[in-house]
């Protein structure tokens, strides 16, 4: 399998053509922003992590019966995946409360929810990512409604899977952020989970394990990132 045309670049990952029409190569980026892009630096070594981690767990949710675009790890940077046409929704699960949700409802970060809860989001970094629900999302013709509810029946099953996994690590997974793709018909789990869309934080001592502390300038970005990857045994 080989690289070909780059087709898009994003914050966190080139997207390259292959000989198959259908096959894409995934290469990811040690490039970190945040604040839809204002803030910019770098995570040494984010790419390989989040790349290895996003094929480890896609596995995991896979057995439990959601399709994903994952075909092959080609090396530590690089994944193959099947050519999606992504449903331009964010789709937000939190099982406690953190970051926006606490913002814009006045709740304690760190709250637990009685539920696991959805949010989506229209991906459009012009509109800053509007949160919208599933009624916009097909007035605006986004997804349909058949399209959101395998969706929405997908997302908290992962949740299910992720929240079990990560336990058994010490982590919990405080909410995460995923994206779904149309593939031959087909919704599937697309884009990547890693620490870069997860929040993560020890169980014990409820460190921070992830992207936010690059966002609030916590320091120990790279060692934060190292702990989940030797936890997942794939350092």
């Amino acid at each position: 399998m080989e690289k070909k045309e780059l087709l898009y670049e994003g914050k966190a990952k080139k997207v390259y053509t292959t000989e198959d029409p259908d096959v894409l190569i995934v290469s990811y980026k040690d490039d970190a922003t945040a604040f839809n892009g204002e803030k910019k630096g770098t995570i040494v070594g984010k790419g390989a992590i989040n790349n290895r981690m996003s094929n480890h767990v896609f596995k995991l949710v896979e057995k439990a019966g959601v399709p994903t675009h994952l075909i092959e790890e080609l090396n530590d940077r690089e994944t193959a995946v099947k050519k999606v046409e992504i449903v331009p929704l964010e789709v937000i699960v939190r099982n406690v409360a953190a970051g926006s949700f606490s913002k814009r409802l006045g709740v304690p970060e760190g709250t637990p929810f009685t539920a696991p809860t959805l949010e989506f989001s229209y991906k459009n970094d012009e509109l800053g990512d509007p949160l919208i629900n599933d009624y916009f999302a097909i007035a605006l013709n986004l997804a349909t409604r058949e399209e959101i509810e395998k969706i929405t029946e997908y997302a908290f099953k992962v949740n299910d899977v992720y929240r079990a996994y990560f336990a058994q690590l010490g982590i919990d997974l405080i909410d995460f952020k995923i994206e779904f793709g149309r593939c031959k018909g087909e919704i599937i789990l697309a884009d990547e989970t890693s620490p870069d869309t997860c929040r993560l934080w020890d169980s014990k001592t409820h460190e921070k394990l992830d992207k936010d502390r690059f966002r609030r300038d916590l320091g120990n970005v790279e060692e934060a990132y190292q702990e989940v990857f030797k936890r997942l045994g794939l350092s």
